[in-house]
């Protein structure tokens, strides 16, 4: 597919810190906001990660002409299937969106007269979806948005016993496998043995890039990623990857239809664009690269850090969600007399405003979604802190 970028320039891969110096105007200054270095993640409060260029070249592409919505959700789903080694796939509003289009689909069918009823009747559809206590967040509500009920269970046992004539789909939240009584395999293989659809919601789980297939060759039904975060695609864009016949039945709840669940569910065409140009540019990048990369960001700011008495550190890389290189600081507090939650907000207050993350007991921080070069800023700034509290 070939891509012009008939606006873009490579001001795009700039810094949104230089602000008017580029760009002619400072939006964000005009609205009185303050930009800042993202050393806390992909966190949708703080907007997610910072688009790639190419995604921008191909969104301003798509802005300039028209093509239907439909097809070009079909042939953008087609190639990112052959991309990422599914059936099928679907451009959705995010992560969340895909979960509710990917159940609608699992209760409808190709049954438009069903798709209009949700999800206030579901006469004639099932109507619970079963998941791990554990797995129940906030996220679970994507869910609920269909109409149907949640059905908890911890054990193997458990689910097997809870199993019905009314269980429309079985659901697994990636981020809390760890926590899980179920495997995903036992998880996989009750679902097929009872003909019930699985869905994996593996939101944030990118890298590494082989978790794009991973899940769906280990047989579930339908697996959904968030586009805003490690791909670096648009943030308010996902995917819905998996089974044809599922695909296209959630498409049926899904924009421009109306009169749907997913009606307000939109997904532009500059977004369904620029999200497979997103995927498109990081299968193609070095990752082995950027890892190094990263792990040399964070050991230059842990060195900083652990250079101030009574401070300790590790570096870490969790196992599931956000898999990279990440920076755990902690400090006798006798020693540094300042909190986690003071030192965080003495970051967010000073120039540059500087975002972290933690709990009570540690300031956590990470760089990949820093530009390159932030990582010495924020290094400095945390050490100049740790050092004034400890003095």
């Amino acid at each position: 597919m070939p891509m012009v970028g008939l606006l873009f320039n490579d001001s795009f891969a700039k810094p949104a810190s230089i602000g008017a110096s580029v760009y002619g105007r400072d939006y964000f200054k005009e609205l009185g906001l303050r930009s800042f270095i993202n050393a806390a993640g992909t966190y949708t409060a703080l907007t997610g990660s910072i688009m790639r260029p190419e995604v921008m070249d191909a969104i301003n592409y798509a802005s300039q002409q028209y093509v239907r919505l439909e097809d070009i959700q079909e042939r953008a789903g087609a190639r990112l299937a052959q991309l990422l080694h599914c059936e099928d796939a679907q451009v959705t509003a995010g992560a969340f969106s895909a979960m509710t289009l990917g159940l609608a689909g699992v209760l409808t069918g190709m049954d438009r007269e069903k798709a209009a009823r949700i999800p206030t009747d579901l006469t004639g559809m099932k109507s619970e979806v079963i998941l791990q206590k554990s797995h129940n967040i906030g996220y679970a509500h994507a869910l609920r948005n269909t109409g149907v009920k949640i059905v908890e269970v911890e054990t193997r046992k458990d689910l097997e016993k809870a199993i019905n004539k009314n269980t429309a789909m079985l659901w697994y939240l990636n981020a809390h496998s760890e926590n899980s009584q179920i495997s995903h395999e036992e998880f996989i293989e009750i679902g097929k043995k009872n003909g019930i659809p699985t869905m994996n919601d593996c939101a944030a789980d990118v890298p590494p890039v082989e978790n794009f297939w991973k899940y769906t060759g280990m047989g579930y039904d339908l697996v959904c990623f968030s586009g805003g975060k490690g791909i670096k695609g648009p943030q308010s864009a996902g995917l819905l990857l998996g089974r044809k016949d599922l695909i296209q039945a959630a498409r049926i709840s899904a924009p421009p239809n109306g009169d749907t669940v997913g009606r307000g569910m939109k997904v532009n065409k500059e977004e369904v664009l620029g999200m497979l140009i997103a995927i498109e540019t990081y299968l193609a990048t070095d990752h082995e690269k950027e890892w190094k990369l990263w792990e040399d960001q964070i050991r230059l700011i842990n060195s900083r850090a652990k250079s101030v008495t009574g401070v300790e550190t590790e570096i870490h890389v969790p196992e599931v969600a956000n898999h990279v290189p990440s920076l755990r600081i902690r400090w006798d507090q006798n020693l540094v007399k300042t909190s986690p939650n003071e030192l965080r907000e003495a970051l967010r207050a000073g120039h540059p405003s500087i975002e972290t993350v933690g709990g009570k007991e540690s300031v956590d921080i990470t760089t990949w979604m820093m530009h390159p070069g932030e990582e010495r800023i924020v290094a400095e700034r945390v050490e100049q802190l740790l050092r004034e509290a400890a003095a």
